[in-house]
């Protein structure tokens, strides 16, 4: 695991960077998830062809610095991340977000197209108000989520989401629903369909039917179903996630 100090997040961001053929595959987890948790499974299932990929834990995650008085607001996640890849001197590369993470790769892509072979997300946030998991978040104050919520979180979990969400710091989490609840201007969506480059949004067959993967949809965007998952889809069905992933890096 390799490290790099951010002026941004001002701590240590650290992230994988694993070798391969062709331009990498930049990912980025979502909320309460660590890349170098969710991802090694996808990058290692046989239906995923070989290539260079970076799995990052943004600050406030799995193996990255946690420092309390960043903003973990998605605008900063992504500075914090277009700081990382301007350092690695990436020129070309392909870039997924997962959640939360869709939202802050929507922003990243926006900064870097330049370098962008194309961003693929998978049931981002696209507008203010967050998701239901990220509005109950943000529906109590940060200290009365510090002082019970998180641990009540962690406590009613089941699924391997809960091994993560334990390496996260509560303020982060935190921090970032409630960015999530707030939004940003251009909204996410606005942002995501003016990108000039190949893109793709995944969404898992159990999250159907929803209003988002409609409206992009309507806007002629390739959109891609991941059969026998939902929202998790990264371990609901690693195997349909990798092929969708490679299938899209494919010139």
């Amino acid at each position: 695991m390799k490290s790099f100090t951010s002026s941004v997040a001002g701590c240590q961001i650290r992230y994988h960077d694993l070798p391969g053929p062709g331009e990498p595959l930049v990912f980025i987890h979502g909320l309460g998830c660590a890349s170098s948790f969710e991802y090694p499974r996808v990058v290692m299932d046989p239906a995923f062809s070989p290539r260079r990929v970076i799995l990052i834990d943004l600050p406030g995650s799995g193996y990255s610095d946690k420092p309390a008085y960043y903003s973990y607001s998605t605008t900063d996640q992504a500075q914090a991340v277009t700081e990382l890849l301007t350092d690695i001197g990436l020129t070309q590369f392909w870039l997924y977000g997962h959640s939360m993470g869709g939202s802050i790769a929507i922003e990243v892509a926006t900064a870097m197209q330049a370098s962008l072979l194309g961003l693929i997300v998978s049931e981002p946030n696209f507008y203010k108000g967050g998701g239901q998991f990220s509005r109950g978040i943000a529906a109590i104050s940060q200290d009365e989520f510090i002082a019970g919520g998180y641990q009540g979180l962690i406590d009613n979990e089941e699924s391997p989401w809960k091994g993560s969400l334990q390496s996260t710091l509560p303020l982060a989490v935190w921090r970032g629903a409630t960015s999530l609840v707030e939004g940003i201007e251009p909204e996410w969506f606005s942002l995501f369909t003016a990108l000039p480059v190949r893109k793709q949004l995944l969404f898992g067959e159990w999250s159907l039917p929803d209003q988002d993967f409609e409206a992009v949809k309507s806007q002629g965007i390739a959109c891609r179903i991941i059969n026998a998952a939902g929202h998790s889809m990264s371990w609901e069905n690693p195997t349909g996630l990798a092929q969708a992933l490679s299938e899209f890096c494919t010139l």
